[in-house]
């Protein structure tokens, strides 16, 4: 290699500063790491974000209403009680179950996006999920976050903030839905469609009610309903895998290990789907969807801007406890 003195660029040839910014220190040049460019942020979807709400709020009411909103009256002729359509009673349950699961959903989502801002982590507003031909009138909400913008300690406490601030509510409104309903004995041979209980919610029956036999049933309300619907979204969102919230929290625990495991979670739940239909369960043939969803987002969860961050005794026992809640809060034949 040659010691000879090199010439000198051309000034037009030497490299410009960004339209906009200052020029760099020194030599025109040098480059300088601090004066790396970078996207602007996209600002926040206010706009959207509400529209999905509105919708959210009647879909929800909706669903309420056409569960609830009907009276009782007697049929003289066929000598038997049937239920009757009533603009009040659609109004009122459709209310009650709205302005819960709402509740719920909303402290969950806002859990995650105060964290978020808390940690200076970008993320849009609550998306809330409208479903109208669904029972629950919605499929939960959602934010977006940009992926690696934080460290494994700001993901755990964002990811672990929205189940346990939804969990704040969920847990209440079920007891005060349970407390207030009654015990319905069904007749020999007669089913009537319901929803599959989690052991949670078991408990607090028993407490209130005692054992029941195997012919009766708690009658479900709206605030029990809402009460349900967010035990089991909240039970569902902590599968350990990927993009929801338990993929999440697990790969702030163990790191590149949750990898293995949400994959063997999500083969093994395919497997049992697969064999209990197979054996005519008809009932689990609806998980084809959310298994579907799942693989198409991955089961892999993206690395943390920095994985090594410790997170202290007091956030890895928190964080295993609540990946616990799935098995008092989720019941695998949410109809019945």
């Amino acid at each position: 290699m040659s010691d000879a003195p090199r010439e000198p660029l051309e000034p037009e040839l030497l490299p410009r500063p960004s339209e906009g910014l200052p020029p760099l220190p020194g030599n025109p040049g040098d480059f300088d790491e601090r004066w790396r460019l970078s996207a602007p942020p996209r600002p926040p979807k206010r706009k959207l974000a509400l529209i999905l709400f509105l919708l959210t709020c009647a879909s929800t009411f909706y669903a309420g209403g056409e569960q609830f909103g009907f009276l009782r009256a007697l049929d003289v002729q066929h000598r038997r009680i049937v239920p009757v359509r009533h603009w009040t009673a659609f109004v009122a349950t459709g209310l009650t179950y709205s302005v819960g699961v709402l509740l719920i959903l909303g402290a969950h989502e806002m859990g995650h996006y105060l964290q978020a801002r808390r940690y200076g982590v970008p993320a849009s507003l609550p998306m809330f999920i409208p479903m109208p031909v669904s029972p629950f009138g919605t499929m939960g909400a959602v934010i977006i976050q940009q992926a690696g913008a934080g460290d494994r300690k700001a993901m755990f406490d964002i990811a672990i903030s929205g189940p346990l601030a939804g969990l704040v509510l969920a847990l209440p409104i079920s007891w005060w839905g349970i407390k207030n309903s009654y015990i319905l004995t069904v007749p020999p041979g007669a089913h009537i469609p319901g929803y599959g209980d989690p052991l949670i919610l078991k408990w607090i029956v028993r407490y209130y009610f005692g054992p029941l036999q195997a012919n009766q049933d708690v009658v479900l309300n709206p605030v029990l309903f809402a009460g349900w619907v967010g035990v089991f979204i909240t039970a569902l969102n902590l599968m350990p895998m990927g993009q929801l919230d338990g993929g999440h929290i697990l790969y702030c625990l163990i790191r590149r290990k949750a990898h293995v495991v949400a994959r063997l979670f999500f083969f093994g739940a395919a497997a049992a789907v697969i064999g209990s239909t197979f054996f005519g369960q008809k009932e689990y043939t609806g998980w084809v969807v959310m298994l579907a969803l799942i693989w198409m987002m991955g089961t892999r969860h993206p690395p943390t801007a920095d994985d090594y961050v410790p997170l202290g005794w007091f956030r890895i026992i928190l964080g295993w406890l609540t990946l616990g809640f799935i098995f008092i809060g989720f019941t695998p034949r949410p109809f019945v």
